[in-house]
């Protein structure tokens, strides 16, 4: 069948099961990658833009020599399974900072008491609104920083680390997976880090000030000052957590397997 595709396509035989293998990986990428690989998105659009994202990257590893199989004696479906494997390895790193940024918005809305009250979203993954707000804020950020050329960048670079039907030992992979999902989970919490320490002071405060005055009712004095407060402080501080979210994505882009410090 490849053979046959290949020459209707006026390609050799290699060429043809070279970008089925480079399409693979990179479809597992655009699976979990941000932005592109949302599942708000219509499944014929991703499709559309795998396809595209491939025909970039085909050229790329093909000229520079990593279009040809590491081992060619290797059967070619399993040769397919394992692109697809390494190409979903890749997409997990860039998805982890989706979620970190989910972890950060889910924080910061339990911390300002609006995590009930602003409630949903239209993100398929039930979070309050601060956290749909922050993820949809910082996906448009990537795509208008140009997500889409560091994604292909990502793609082709990949085969410099892992060429074509390698597929990296277990070990080292649970290694490096646990070492970038704790990673995001520190950078979900740095970045909710001013809202906690603002609810802190808050909580302090309302407990000196109900020990004082035990007949006021502070709850409801306080409530409605921890709302706008909460609202006040996401203004100020959400231009510096987009950003930093930005950065730490800018850096998984430019080097995915490395292990995060």
């Amino acid at each position: 069948m490849i053979g046959d595709l290949g020459r209707l396509l006026a390609l050799t035989e290699g060429a043809v099961a070279g970008f089925i293998l480079v399409f693979a990986r990179v479809g597992g990428v655009m699976a979990l990658l941000p932005a592109f690989g949302e599942q708000t998105i219509p499944a014929r659009v991703r499709l559309g833009l795998t396809l595209a994202f491939a025909m970039v990257v085909w050229p790329i590893v093909a000229g520079e020599g990593f279009g040809s199989p590491a081992d060619p004696a290797r059967p070619f479906l399993a040769m397919l399974i394992t692109e697809a494997l390494v190409g979903v390895i890749l997409g997990i790193a860039a998805r982890f900072l989706v979620h970190a940024l989910q972890f950060a918005g889910t924080i910061i809305a339990q911390s300002t008491s609006l995590s009930q009250i602003l409630g949903g979203g239209v993100t398929p993954d039930p979070m309050p609104a601060m956290g749909t707000l922050l993820v949809l804020a910082g996906l448009t950020l990537a795509v208008a920083t140009g997500l889409h050329v560091k994604a292909a960048i990502l793609m082709a670079r990949s085969y410099e680390a892992l060429p074509m039907g390698l597929m990296p030992p277990a070990e080292d992979v649970a290694a490096w997976g646990v070492a970038r999902l704790a990673s995001a989970f520190a950078l979900g919490f740095s970045l909710a880090a001013p809202f906690v320490i603002a609810a802190f002071a808050y909580n302090l405060a309302l407990g000196a000030i109900n020990r004082a005055m035990p007949q006021l009712m502070v709850s409801f004095i306080g409530a409605p000052a921890a709302t706008a407060g909460g609202i006040a402080l996401l203004l100020l501080a959400a231009p510096v957590i987009l950003r930093h979210w930005n950065g730490a994505l800018d850096a998984l882009l430019a080097a995915p397997l490395a292990m995060p410090r």
